[in-house]
């Protein structure tokens, strides 16, 4: 497969992944929010450290650029998305929020150009307003207070951030690097917010099927999805992997069809269709910079973008 090739089938993992954690999520609404996220964070990273290990990927030493950096995404695309996720969720319809996070495709082609000295691709522009329209429709409309609405501003904007600030950090640190040290940072983040809003009642023994939801949570979509995220931006520009964000509510939907939570109607299946043809617009638009896509023998080694230090085995 090409670089390419690979970049898009990590993006849609990671959000396919992303999606499927909606009917998860919902074992945990009697769980505090900030310990779940806690335990989640701390799991995923031990998990990603220890792949690390097991892979021999030595640990590089941030600079002070790259560790503010990092602190900013896990700031970003950690803490704070969680933080006004369940605010925004307190004061609005989860439609309401899904339909603004949904806006994220079209945030990134327009802010991810700008940032590199570009312009916007018209084609791609055109292919995330497809995605963000079926994605509405997938995901429906709903309700809410205005400070609910900010709260979901805020979730779409930690979304770009999420991205955007990791670009720059992939050529020397590699995904699998910045999951393990941007994990490892919310850690303490997250205590900080605990021991605030929480105190003593912010860690309790889960239940069976709460400790099943965060090993989803910590494994899968932490430590999977944000590695195959990252993959991604390393093969694929960041407004082009934009476009499969609107593969998560039609995942969502899904999901609860497989849970048995909720069967997608036909209007689902209709902006389900859009979100897919948006995708396919987009990957096939010419690059930027009006020269062919790269094929795998002239584009870079993926080590390039996200491999270990010389002697050390190589990454995705």
């Amino acid at each position: 497969m090409s670089p390419r090739s690979v970049g898009m089938v990590c993006a849609a993992s990671a959000q396919g992944l992303i999606g499927a954690a909606a009917g998860v999520s919902a074992v945990l609404r009697d769980y505090p929010v900030t310990g779940g996220q806690l335990l989640r964070y701390a799991l995923a990273a031990l998990v990603l450290f220890g792949v690390l290990r097991v892979r021999r990927i030595p640990l590089l030493r941030p600079t002070r650029r790259e560790l503010a950096r990092l602190g900013l995404l896990s700031l970003s695309g950690q803490t704070l998305f969680n933080l006004c996720l369940f605010a925004a969720l307190d004061r609005a319809d989860p439609a309401t929020v899904g339909s603004i996070l949904g806006a994220t495709p079209l945030l990134l082609v327009l802010v991810a150009p700008a940032l590199g000295g570009r312009r916007p691709n018209r084609t791609v522009l055109g292919a995330a307003l497809i995605v963000v329209t079926g994605a509405a429709i997938v995901q429906g409309l709903g309700g809410g207070t205005a400070l609910g609405l900010v709260f979901a501003c805020g979730v779409a904007l930690c979304e770009l951030g999420f991205t955007l600030i990791a670009v720059p950090l992939l050529p020397r640190l590699g995904a699998w690097r910045i999951a393990a040290y941007a994990t490892a940072m919310a850690i303490p983040q997250m205590l900080l917010v605990g021991i605030c809003v929480d105190g003593t009642a912010l860690l309790r023994m889960p239940s069976g099927a709460e400790f099943a939801a965060l090993s989803y949570l910590a494994l899968p979509l932490t430590a999977g999805a944000f590695l195959l995220w990252y993959s991604a931006l390393a093969r694929i520009e960041p407004e082009r992997a934009g476009l499969f964000m609107g593969l998560v509510p039609v995942t969502a939907a899904l999901s609860g069809l497989a849970l048995g939570t909720g069967a997608p109607t036909l209007g689902q299946f209709g902006g389900a269709l859009l979100v897919g043809a948006g995708v396919v617009l987009g990957m096939r638009a010419e690059r930027a910079d009006g020269g062919p896509e790269p094929s795998a023998a002239d584009a870079p080694a993926p080590a390039a973008f996200v491999g270990p230090a010389p002697g050390a085995t190589s990454q995705p």
